[in-house]
């Protein structure tokens, strides 16, 4: 996982340095497949559940499952979500981030700030002999204390040889409760943040893409971690 990991990083900063104004998802999302495939991977997300992208790549409003394509041109003051997951002798990697586009709003910067803090918090807080609400007590402490809502629809979850396996994994929640952590356990840990409210929608006629019911700005942040019996491995680092 160590070796997915590591390709999946890679290709998502690869892809994040592209992001600037006037470029098109699609191109991101084919620049993304052809790193992936020339370091011995295969795109996760190409063809799940019939998915028709290499990455997920989510603007502004948009959550999670935003599907690349030639008319999505980025804008000065977009952000956009890039996610992405390879395969790699059948064990999966699987991460994301957020990325201004060029000069975006100071409030929406720091919905990006601490949306990734969340990220870390959470991390920090998957270690054996805790529980998956010490996870999302971390991370939807932190969000709610800056002013911002965490999305409850959509989730992290267990990884392996499958993208999504179980547990799921809230980004809110109490302390002390759900599954007992263990040595062991592989987890994506991905808080997605609101700018407004919690509420979510869609997706509508594609299928895929969610966005924020009241058309606020969303973050997205995400890491495949293993838990020990000291400090969480970042399985998606280069």
């Amino acid at each position: 996982m160590r070796v997915a990991g590591r390709v999946s990083a890679k290709a998502l900063r690869k892809t994040g340095e592209l992001v600037r104004p006037g470029i098109s998802t699609f191109e991101l999302d084919r620049f993304a497949e052809n790193l992936i495939r020339m370091e011995g991977g295969v795109p996760a997300f190409l063809g799940y559940r019939g998915f028709k992208g290499s990455i997920c790549s989510s603007i502004n409003d948009q959550i999670v499952h935003g599907i690349p394509s030639h008319e999505v041109i980025l804008r000065e003051g977009d952000i956009i979500s890039i996610d992405l997951g390879v395969i790699i002798g059948g064990w999966v990697g699987d991460n994301a981030a957020t990325f201004a586009v060029g000069a975006i709003l100071p409030e929406t910067q720091r919905l990006l700030d601490v949306t990734k803090q969340c990220m870390w918090d959470g991390i920090d807080a998957a270690r054996a002999g805790n529980n998956l609400g010490d996870i999302g007590f971390a991370v939807q402490s932190l969000a709610e204390r800056c002013g911002f809502s965490v999305v409850r629809e959509y989730v992290g979850h267990g990884i392996g040889r499958a993208m999504h396996e179980d547990p799921n994994v809230p980004n809110f929640g109490n302390r002390g409760q759900g599954v007992k952590l263990r040595k062991g356990m592989v987890l994506a840990i991905e808080p997605m943040i609101n700018l407004g409210r919690c509420e979510t929608r869609g997706p509508y006629e594609d299928r895929w893409t969610v966005y924020t019911a009241d058309g606020s700005p969303s973050a997205h942040f995400e890491k495949t971690i293993a838990i020990t019996d000291g400090d969480p491995i970042i399985l998606t680092a280069e």
